[in-house]
């Protein structure tokens, strides 16, 4: 199982427990390889992790959802883990705002993101966890 894969059972799951319509945040814990790995027959000059996902993936990712609700993106490198396990290191946190989740499953469930654009994050990170937050009330 590939631990950085958005699947369709994923997606699916997700759909269901969302209520449509409803403003989502999708909270993104990044920890970078140290040279991005491509995949066989993919055509991209070496380069770090962080290269890959900065310089490739997001301009491809925001390429992709021009026109679309994407409010707002905000991320920042980790500073320091205060709880949690001392294993479990993550270089950078992301937060992105999507008027729905529809819009960002508009996104990610099209061939072109993982014919274009995956392959970039797939490339560019050792772990990552992606988690979808309703606005607390």
């Amino acid at each position: 199982m590939n631990l950085i894969e958005i699947t369709l059972q994923a997606l699916d799951a997700a759909e269901r427990a969302i209520p449509p319509g409803q403003p989502v945040y999708m909270l993104n814990l990044l920890r970078y390889r140290a040279h991005a790995h491509y995949e066989d027959g993919f055509d991209a000059a070496p380069c770090s992790g962080r290269e890959a996902f900065n310089e490739r993936y997001r301009p491809a990712f925001r390429r992709l959802a021009a026109g679309k609700p994407l409010v707002r993106m905000f991320s920042g490198p980790v500073l320091a883990s205060l709880v949690g396990s001392p294993s479990e290191r993550w270089d950078e946190a992301a937060i992105n705002e999507y008027g729905d989740f529809a819009t960002f499953r508009s996104i990610v469930d099209t061939e072109t993101y993982r014919r274009e654009v995956a392959p970039h994050r797939h490339a560019a990170l050792e772990d990552f966890r992606l988690i979808a937050l309703a606005k607390a009330v």
